[in-house]
């Protein structure tokens, strides 16, 4: 069964007219309690990161500023969110909720959060809806725990993961690739162990024909001990942010290519969303869900050949 957590039960606080889809989360969580047998999924809340945890991989001013709210208005800006303490309190839950699932990827087993993936979090500073790079701090904290040494994330949102890029830069512990459009945000971009930028309006065979090669690359050079798999849902052709022209099949085959070389590996991986910006919020959720579902579905029958 596939352990996947959530962090939508703490909401976030936002004005009346804001553009981020806060609430394909909840959607998302709905859809996936609605799996069948063959695809069965353990849903459990996450837990607050604690500022220790934290403090592995930003700025002690930084997290000062954060958690007592006084970002200055352009590092909000930056953010894209309005600092509250709600803000505060549903980052520290959705960045725990990935380092809950991380925990359970560390012990060779895949799991996955229903949120997460804020890769555009610097050190010292956020960027682009991320306070807190999540998947950075679940990484520092499995290290520092002896659970985990080396990592590959595998970055499929179509923005650069600019902050996890600069995070780990001179980091022979932990591999990123990043496939991401060549003109979309960040406009500068950081420098990734791999980067894969891809013209506008790539489609489903450029896009795999790519990721093929990227994956090739990554694993010649680069045995990771853990995967985390950053599944934006924004390369979806529909995107207001996009820029590429994947349909939602061709983003179920990419899902399955990444699936696939994690299971021939018996490697232990960890799935976050990342974003996902189309006008019918349905779409968005359709495409996570299929993520989920593909995992699931994979970690069933793996024990079920398992046992039989």
């Amino acid at each position: 069964m596939l352990t996947v957590f959530y962090s939508d039960h703490i909401p976030i606080p936002l004005p009346d007219g804001h553009h981020f889809p806060a609430d394909k989360y909840a959607s998302l969580r709905a859809r996936v309690a609605e799996f069948g047998p063959d695809e069965p999924v353990r849903l459990l809340p996450g837990t607050p990161v604690t500022r220790e945890e934290l403090s592995r991989v930003h700025d002690t001013d930084y997290l000062r500023r954060v958690f007592s709210g006084e970002l200055e208005t352009k590092e909000q800006r930056a953010i894209g969110f309005p600092w509250s303490e709600g803000l505060v309190e549903r980052c520290l839950m959705s960045t725990g909720s990935t380092l809950a699932a991380a925990r359970v990827a560390a012990q060779n087993q895949w799991s996955a959060h229903l949120a997460g993936g804020t890769h555009h979090a610097f050190s010292d500073h956020g960027g682009g809806y991320c306070v807190f790079n999540d998947v950075a701090v679940a990484i520092r904290t499995l290290q520092a725990e002896h659970s985990i040494e080396k990592s590959l994330i595998i970055d499929c949102d179509v923005h650069q993961g600019d902050g996890t890029a600069a995070i780990f830069s001179d980091d022979n512990s932990v591999f990123t690739l990043s496939l991401h459009g060549k003109k979309n945000y960040p406009l500068r971009k950081t420098v990734s162990d791999l980067d894969v930028p891809l013209p506008d309006r790539t489609d489903d065979f450029a896009y795999q024909d790519a990721l093929r090669s990227a994956l090739g690359e990554a694993w010649a050079c680069f045995s990771p001990d853990c995967v985390f798999y950053i599944a934006g849902a924004d390369a979806f052709e529909g995107d207001r942010h996009g820029r590429l022209s994947l349909t939602k099949a061709g983003l179920e085959t990419r899902d399955q290519m990444v699936l696939k070389a994690c299971l021939d590996r018996g490697i232990g991986l960890v799935t976050v969303m990342g974003g996902g910006y189309a006008p019918d919020q349905t779409d968005v959720v359709d495409i996570h869900a299929k993520t989920i579902q593909l995992m699931a579905r994979t970690v069933h029958g793996r024990q079920g050949a398992t046992s039989s």
